[in-house]
């Protein structure tokens, strides 16, 4: 990879660099405008195409518009075109074009410490999936003792549900403790009250571009002509609440109360030089979920944890988890061939997420009920504070990466700050 400095400052070590180019919105002169992230600051892509730079390229209102959906109906060729032009406006080299640079930078720049982020898209489905052989390996030891850890159908099809898309907020939003029925162990029967298992899942999502017409299947080898592009998810999981309910229809009220996400989506075109080949699959799966492409990414994932004790103290977070997302079993072209086989229609803005990744050791895995072990072996941090599962007042961090010496591409972070139940 030809090195490529953009003329914008970029910090050592930005997740933000000419590279990258990731995708968001946030809130600008009491309107919503579309940017592109480079360094420190948010490049508008309204003014942008106010000003006519975009001409040629696209047209204006898939860059002036409140939110990306006009932009990821347009599909992979005008997203590639458009992601050359903003690269050749901001390199620093001969071969950049200076029209931006020679304009007023205050026109056209804001610093993302003085922008209000907000959903970048406008998300019509979520469906989370089920798709890291660790996590459900060490669900099915923990809840099946003795038994087969995976249930039959697991290895021949990425498992899901279907999600509330309603309840998918950014980065940085407050999580509120979620109340629910939950039966405690040796009750005659379920009482009401705040969660008291509160849980995170690290997960990466996919946010679909195109859609397809209602009875027509995705096949697996046409994911990129559906797919823009990658965020960070934490689907914040009430396990108390979801171990009562999840008989016999699955997950509902314990996952349905919150989803954070990135607020920077990261494109294909920029992951392409970081990926890589998918794990082996045994049994081979049926014909519609193979592909011949390369089907995993290799982007570091770490989870941070910080109680108010700490922030209290001035004590920095603490890494609890660290995994890759290149980990997972079930491919993104193979949830995706399999979320539309039977023919149900995606749209522009569709949010898709991996399910909790986690690896083969222990701090690699991906949510609390595995660190812990199921409370039996609680995290210890600093002050003398335990942590089996989430308390009022504790944040999390989670954070991605892909990284080859200079040339490194991130996804920013999605946090969210755990609040008393309503």
């Amino acid at each position: 990879m030809p090195h490529i400095d953009s003329w914008v400052p970029v910090p050592a070590g930005s997740d933000f660099t000419i590279y990258n180019l990731p995708f968001g919105a946030f809130a600008r002169d009491g309107r919503t405008r579309l940017g592109v992230a480079i360094g420190t600051r948010i490049l508008d892509l309204h003014a942008l195409g106010e000003a006519g730079l975009a001409d040629g390229v696209c047209d204006r209102h898939l860059v002036m518009a409140p939110t990306l959906n006009p932009l990821l109906a347009a599909g992979p060729q005008v997203w590639k075109k458009l992601r050359l032009h903003l690269a050749a406006l901001l390199r620093r080299d001969d071969r950049g074009d200076a029209s931006l640079r020679e304009r007023s930078s205050d026109a056209f720049f804001v610093e993302q410490g003085n922008a209000t982020m907000t959903l970048p898209m406008e998300i019509g489905d979520y469906v989370d999936f089920y798709s890291s052989l660790e996590h459900a390996t060490n669900l099915g030891k923990l809840f099946r003792p003795g038994a087969d850890p995976l249930l039959p159908n697991w290895r021949h099809m990425p498992v899901a549900y279907h999600g509330r898309s309603s309840t998918v907020v950014i980065d940085g939003t407050p999580i509120a403790r979620p109340n629910g029925q939950r039966k405690p162990a040796g009750s005659d029967g379920p009482v009401f009250g705040p969660s008291q298992r509160l849980d995170i899942e690290l997960e990466v999502g996919f946010v679909t571009g195109p859609g397809n017409h209602l009875g027509e299947p995705i096949p697996s080898g046409k994911m990129r002509d559906h797919v823009f592009g990658l965020v960070l998810v934490n689907d914040w999981s009430a396990r108390d609440i979801q171990a009562w309910e999840y008989q016999p229809l699955g997950p509902f009220l314990g996952k349905s109360f919150a989803t954070t996400i990135s607020p920077w989506i990261v494109t294909l075109d920029a992951l392409e030089p970081f990926r890589t080949d998918s794990r082996a699959q045994d049994p081979q799966p049926l014909p519609y979920l193979r592909s011949s492409e390369r089907g995993a990414y290799d982007i570091k994932l770490e989870v941070d944890l910080s109680t108010q004790k700490m922030r209290e103290a001035d004590i920095a977070p603490i890494t609890i988890s660290r995994t890759n997302f290149k980990e997972l079993y079930w491919s993104i072209a193979q949830q995706l061939a399999h979320v539309t086989v039977n023919g149900t229609q995606i749209r522009p803005g569709d949010l898709y997420a991996s399910g909790t990744i986690s690896g083969s050791t222990p701090d690699s895995r991906g949510s609390l009920i595995e660190l812990t072990w199921n409370a039996t072996e609680p995290i210890h941090l600093p002050h003398g504070e335990v942590r089996a599962f989430l308390q009022d007042g504790d944040e999390v961090t989670l954070r991605g990466w892909c990284e080859q010496g200079d040339f490194r591409i991130g996804f920013g972070s999605a946090r969210g700050l755990i609040v008393p139940a309503r």
